[in-house]
């Protein structure tokens, strides 16, 4: 399995330099696109997370920009083993994929404060503050959905569920800059 995107580096209008329309609270929310090939056959879920290790040195842990737990491939995957995941899927999630769920983004945290579910639990755009990172986004394809989750969980949660189910057969990651 493996991601793609047609993009190398993250454009702006889903990170810092986003317009003022693609933000809500300051914070860029409108997702990227990308695309997961080679999904297996029998792999009917997909659970994903975007963090910023590069963030550490920052704010002193690695931000998490989007996590995704339980999205039907059958929802975005028009052709067989390929998932296409849209532009702005965080936030016409309801609309696209009624059944996956969305989880906490560092936003949320103690540690930065904001209360509004649309951006603590929605996709947060890239805004490096001292210099280009590189942002992590693995994808994890599964033959079930993750038990005990629900909407507004934290990354950690979905880590330890996949740990516990031992639900997916297939694992990929993108590194993908943006620009400071």
């Amino acid at each position: 399995m493996r991601i793609s995107s047609d993009f190398t580096q993250i454009p702006d209008e889903y990170g810092k330099y986003a317009e003022e329309a693609g933000r809500l609270d300051g914070v860029p929310v409108v997702s990227f696109p990308f695309i997961v090939e080679d999904v297996p056959q029998d792999c009917t879920v997909l659970h994903w997370e975007l963090v910023d290790p590069d963030s550490i040195p920052v704010c002193g842990f690695q931000w998490i920009h989007w996590s995704v737990a339980n999205l039907s491939v059958a929802e975005l995957g028009p052709e067989e083993g390929t998932v296409h995941v849209p532009a702005d899927l965080s936030r016409r999630q309801q609309m696209i994929a009624p059944g996956a769920i969305q989880g906490r983004t560092s936003a949320a945290s103690p540690f930065v404060g904001k209360s509004n579910p649309q951006v603590t639990m929605r996709y947060n755009g890239p805004q490096p503050p001292d210099r280009s990172h590189e942002y992590l986004l693995r994808v994890w394809a599964g033959s079930r959905p993750l038990d005990g989750l629900r909407e507004g969980f934290w990354l950690n949660e979905m880590e330890r569920a996949l740990r516990a189910s031992h639900a997916y057969q297939a694992y990929a990651t993108l590194l993908l800059p943006s620009r400071a």
